[in-house]
């Protein structure tokens, strides 16, 4: 054994089982008598680390190291000495040519990657390994082995061509713009041979929570064939488990495809596909799952991890693909919608403005004939009306037509008509038109209009209104400094430039400007009003010239807007270019910008007296509305009721409330410097202004603007326009409402304070009846105590006056008790304390103490009682209730008998005391149970009225009920009725 160990030193495992393992039993016999090259060949193969094997003589006997263990797998240990024939039946017409070829050739030889099919794992596995093939001789020189260096690559190779599947499946479906294409191109794609995929189905599930499914895709088998039907009704038993994948959001795993439908002879390879594996796809945001891939698979792999994540894979591939198609889908959709849309709101702002020219026209033109009659005509005051409704209707008809213009553009229907025109005179004309309004502000106007080289073609009613929005815009927003317009040929460009010195653009806005409909919020201006087109609108005119404009702004500085159009006339459509000499274009549409801009430059003058208020001592109203004509109109209004301030902006109206705070505020929604959302906020947040009403004026209509307006702590929301008769109806209602409102919290805050007197006093009779209690007990003591001291013969001539000392004392003692338990009540600290006890015998006990007292008052007493009545009561209060009963009884019939029954009733005691007295009539037996009250006067028979309505707090808090009624034959009989269980507490009733 010394040479075997030798020979076969080292090696791992594979070494030590080699030197175990009987080599008589195989062609190359015992150790010991191999031949030197075979001991040397093997020595380098056990040694090395690299998967190596040794094919020796003839019938190329097999040897191996442990690294070259795995390539037979389940052949091992049984390779080991055996013929390699035998051992690689399966692949010997790919191996036994290869080696016969380096056995005759004596030439090396290296093979990369080759396919073959062992049967290692119970089945032919496809397996890739990459040999060399290198012979070895003797010592003789003559053919002894052949030498094997190989590495499988099996797992890298799979890899490899699964990630091409998957590249390839993203490639085809990369252009597809539709859920069908999707599927087409994976169909397409499935369907050449796959020896990772024989067959694969894609089944859709219709809709969520439909029982059906339908094949969107298929390949390897016959669409509709009984393995691959074109729907599934999942309420049925499915053919292939959809249902199962659906709700798991599992793969299941199915290997019993050869007993549910034949051999299923597809693929690659001679063998039946007996297994797939059903996976779940979802291509919703939800993650729920909408469709399962069905896929056969290979019989020549096993299912491995990572066979398991191709497939996993693929399937991600394909649901990734379908979601991004539907996303296209959808944002395509979304995109005709709001095209549609767009077009729709196009042809609407075309067509509106259309209409609404005719009634303008036919309210603007009898305006002006009227305005322009004599004096005489029309008297001051109705003028001022007609001349707020014509410019109010000016402004109107320049919006219509700022509106039909940009609807023009959107629409691509523009007719403009290009003239050379002498840009540097007709922009100081159109210019002259603001210097009024421009000085009139305060501001100073700055020109820079030298000559150009020559005539620039413009549309000159498209230039009107680029230059006229440009200086609205810097007076609108200027406040001192000046305005300057200066126009100068830079290049092959006619520049014209506005530049103000005003607030300026924040420079996260600045990207914005140009926006329809965007407007800078926050900013400070001379008004809030506009509809955020007229810039936009000014650089579709820009464009329309083949043009840009520009804005060049600081916060606090100022801003430039920069027009540049191009000169000559190469760039226009030579069909809109009108022939001729340069003219002077005359502007025709100032009128309606200057108007604008001199309504924001409108102070508050000397405005005729109002009439006399109809209360010298009117509520208080500010008005807040950035537009003139609006304030002097609401100011007309409310002036005739209430005594009324206007500012233009919220800041001002803080200003107001610091120095006198208004009865109501009446804000419009949109302000400068601080809009009516602000200011109702800083209103809301001082107590001294927090219940003063606040209603909120605009021009945004509908459920969802008052709703904000109410949430914000309005307290009302009127639309505009409104009518004079509702504005006034909502301001009385919401001054009234404030009214009602202080007298409401006066009303409180009395009720408050006698609550808290009321808590006092019963605090007080709490108090008082603790205290009287110790020196009345001291007194009764002390009395007792003098009485026997007396001799015999003085306590007998005394004893009559001593004997009213103790009744008196025993009276006071009463009334102390019954104001504690009046405190004990009011105050809610009236306290049970149940325990067992006999009722009867404590309805004796009562009767007996009495006796003596119905006897002094000429009254016999009777009792009818149950033996024994056992219960759990507190004691003390019965006692105190057949106390207060037996004593009514004496006070209302003195004289006449008493009579006393206690019996069971089911689960209740029912007391009745019974007296043939002067009665209670029927309107009084309510209210002698309340406190203070009686059914006789005062003076006739003393009491303070209340042992009456301590019994009943104290039967009720038992869960009992006292009822008055008459006896026959005159008198009352007083009834109690109380559960022998009486809870812990129960609050007694309000009297």
């Amino acid at each position: 054994m010394s040479g075997t160990a030798h020979v076969l030193a080292g090696g791992g495992e594979m070494g030590a089982f080699m030197r175990t393992f009987d080599w008589s039993q195989t062609p190359l016999g015992p150790v010991a008598g191999w031949p030197p090259a075979l001991r040397t060949s093997v020595s380098t193969m056990l040694a090395s680390p690299y998967p190596a094997a040794l094919f020796w003589g003839e019938a190329y006997v097999l040897l191996y190291n442990d690294a070259f263990r795995p390539v037979f797998g389940t052949k091992h240990p049984a390779a080991l000495g055996a013929a390699a024939e035998q051992v690689l039946s399966e692949s010997w017409n790919v191996l036994g040519p290869m080696l016969d070829q380096v056995r005759t050739s004596r030439q090396a030889s290296y093979t990369q990657e080759q396919i073959l099919f062992l049967e290692r794992r119970g089945f032919p596995e496809e397996c890739f390994v990459t040999w060399s093939y290198i012979p070895t001789q003797d010592e003789a020189g003559h053919f002894a082995g052949i030498f094997i260096l190989a590495n499988e690559t099996t797992r890298q190779t799979l890899a490899e061509r699964r990630m091409r599947a998957i590249r390839e499946l993203s490639i085809r479906t990369a252009l597809e713009k539709s859920v069908e294409g999707v599927f087409q191109a994976v169909q397409s794609l499935l369907a050449q041979p796959r020896a990772d995929l024989p067959f694969s189905l894609l089944y859709q599930v219709e809709s969520r929570g439909s029982p059906r499914a339908q094949l969107v895709s298929c390949t390897g088998l016959e669409p509709g064939s009984a393995p691959a039907p074109a729907r599934l009704n999942l309420a049925d038993v499915p053919v292939w488990p959809v249902q199962e994948v659906v709700r798991s959001g599992q793969p299941v795993l199915l290997e019993d495809l050869g007993a549910r439908f034949g051999a299923l002879e597809v693929g690659p390879w001679p063998e039946p596909v007996s297994r797939a594996l059903a996976i779940p796809l979802s291509w919703e945001r939800s993650g729920e799952t909408t469709a399962v891939l069905v896929a056969g698979l290979s019989p020549r792999l096993a299912l491995d991890e990572d066979y398991r994540e191709f497939l996993q894979l693929l399937a991600r591939q394909v649901a990734a693909e379908v979601a991004r198609v539907r996303a296209y889908e959808e944002e395509k959709r979304r995109a005709e919608q709001l095209q549609t849309l767009d077009e729709a709101k196009t042809a609407f702002f075309s067509n509106i403005s259309h209409e609404l020219r005719t009634p303008l026209t036919l309210m603007l033109g009898p305006l002006e004939d009227a305005l322009a009659d004599g004096e005489e005509a029309l008297p001051p005051r109705h003028r001022d009306r007609l001349s707020l409704v014509h410019r109010s209707g000016g402004r109107l008809l320049k919006l219509v037509n700022t509106l039909l213009d940009f609807s023009r553009l959107e629409a691509g229907r523009a007719k403009a008509v290009y003239q050379a025109t002498d840009l540097p005179h007709f922009t100081a004309e159109l210019v002259s038109h603001f210097e009024s309004a421009i000085r009139r502000a305060g501001l100073k106007l700055s020109l820079e209009l030298p000559a150009l080289p020559g005539p620039v073609w413009v549309d000159r009613e498209a230039w009107e209104k680029v230059v006229f929005n440009l200086l609205s815009n810097a007076l609108k927003y200027t406040f001192e400094g000046r305005i300057t317009v200066s126009l100068r040929a830079e290049g092959a460009d006619a520049v014209l430039a506005v530049r103000d010195t005003g607030t300026g653009i924040a420079e996260e806005a600045l990207p914005h400007v140009f926006e329809r409909f965007h407007r800078v919020e926050g900013a400070r201006a001379r008004s809030h009003e506009g509809s955020g087109i007229g810039l936009a609108l000014v650089q579709e005119l820009v464009k329309l010239h083949g043009g840009h404009i520009a804005v060049h702004s600081v916060l606090g500085q100022g801003s430039t807007f920069t027009v540049r159009v191009p000169l000559g006339k190469e760039h226009l459509p030579q069909e809109h270019v009108r022939a001729g000499r340069p003219g002077d274009a005359q502007a025709g549409q100032g009128a309606s910008y200057l108007e604008e801009a001199l309504g924001w430059l409108k102070e508050p003058g000397p405005s005729p007296a109002p009439p006399p208020r109809e209360d010298p001592l009117a509520a208080r109203v500010l008005v807040v509305d950035d537009n003139a004509d609006m304030r002097a109109y609401i100011t007309g209004l409310l002036q005739p009721s209430f005594e009324v301030e206007a500012v233009a902006d919220g800041l001002e109206a803080l200003e107001s409330l610091r120095a006198r705070t208004p009865e109501l505020i009446l804000s419009d929604v949109m302000l400068p410097r601080m809009g009516g959302f602000g200011l109702l906020r800083e209103v809301r947040a001082k107590p001294e202004w927090k219940a003063v009403p606040f209603i909120m004026l605009s021009a945004r209509a509908g459920e969802e603007s008052s709703v904000e307006g109410l949430e914000a702590g309005a307290d009302d929301y009127l639309v505009k326009p409104f009518s004079a008769r509702e504005l006034l109806a909502r301001v009385r209602s919401n001054l009234e409402m404030a009214r009602l409102r202080r007298e409401a919290a006066v009303r409180e805050a009395s009720a408050l304070s006698l609550q808290e007197a009321v808590h006092a006093r019963d605090d007080f009779l709490s108090v008082a009846s603790h205290e009287l209690k110790t020196p009345l007990a001291a007194l009764r003591l002390q009395t007792e105590a003098l009485e026997r001291t007396l001799p015999a013969e003085v306590r007998a001539q005394v004893g009559e006056r001593f004997f009213a000392v103790r009744r008196q004392t025993q009276r006071l003692a009463g009334l102390i008790e019954t104001m504690l338990d009046i405190s004990l009540v009011a105050t809610g600290r009236l306290q049970l304390k149940p325990e067992p006890l006999d009722l009867a015998a404590l309805v004796a006990d009562g009767v007996a103490q009495q006796r003596e007292e119905m006897a002094r008052q000429g009254c016999s007493l009777t009792l009818e009682s149950e033996a024994s009545l056992p219960g759990r009561l507190d004691a003390m209060r019965m006692g105190q209730l057949v106390q207060n009963l037996l004593s009514n009884a004496i006070k209302y019939g003195a004289g006449k008998p008493v009579e006393v029954r206690l019996r069971h009733v089911g689960p209740f005691a029912r007391l009745e005391v019974v007296d043939h007295g002067i009665g209670v009539a029927p309107e009084n037996r309510a209210r002698i149970f309340h406190r203070f009250e009686r059914a006789v006067p005062v003076r006739h028979y003393g009491g303070l009225g209340l042992g009456l309505w301590v019994s009943r707090q104290v039967v009720e808090a038992h869960g009992g009920a006292i009822t008055v009624t008459d006896t026959p034959g005159g008198g009352a009989t007083f009834t109690v009725e109380l559960p022998l269980d009486a809870p812990a507490l129960k609050p007694p009733g309000k009297g």
